[in-house]
């Protein structure tokens, strides 16, 4: 590969997976099953990097965290905030690692973990315990909605590209 094919490269890599926020990750993911690239991977999935998203579902801010899983992530933490704090980076951020966290411990697999920020905990506990979807009851080798599926898909192949560019 030649010089400029390279700097190509790494120009297309930046534009499309940027590196933002990274000190507010970097602090947030401290003592978490939670790696930068993962966060990042998430963040670019589901916001784009844009702090004032919001979905047509409710959910807002970085970590696109609908507002009753804000109130339940705060019953952990003690904190008392307003929904709208979940514009504030730091807070999505602080809050998005949180409950990704719970999901990697609660599940211990990556693309499960993924699938339940997505789909939520309940439904993806119920695939769990259908062997038609999931034969081992830990991992989901087809997800069976299209969403997700596609959802998870995308998040895991940032995933990838935020591992060769970080690391």
């Amino acid at each position: 590969m030649t010089l400029a094919f390279l700097h190509r490269r790494e120009l297309l890599d930046h534009f499309h997976h940027p590196v933002r926020f990274r000190a507010e990750i970097e602090q947030s993911i401290v003592d978490t099953y939670v790696s930068l690239p993962l966060m990042l991977a998430l963040i670019r999935t589901e916001s784009g990097f844009n702090p004032n998203a919001v979905s047509s579902a409710g959910a807002r801010g970085l970590t696109q965290i609908m507002p009753d899983t804000f109130e339940w992530l705060q019953t952990r933490t003690g904190s008392n905030l307003p929904q709208e704090a979940l514009f504030e980076p730091e807070i999505s951020i602080r809050y998005g690692v949180l409950f990704l966290h719970m999901l990697l411990e609660e599940f211990g697999h990556t693309e499960t973990a993924i699938a339940a920020y997505h789909a939520g905990r309940g439904r993806v506990n119920a695939w769990l315990r259908d062997p038609e979807i999931s034969p081992d009851g830990a991992t989901i080798p087809h997800i069976p909605t299209p969403q997700t599926r596609h959802y998870v898909n995308k998040v895991m192949r940032a995933y990838e590209r935020y591992q060769s560019i970080i690391n």
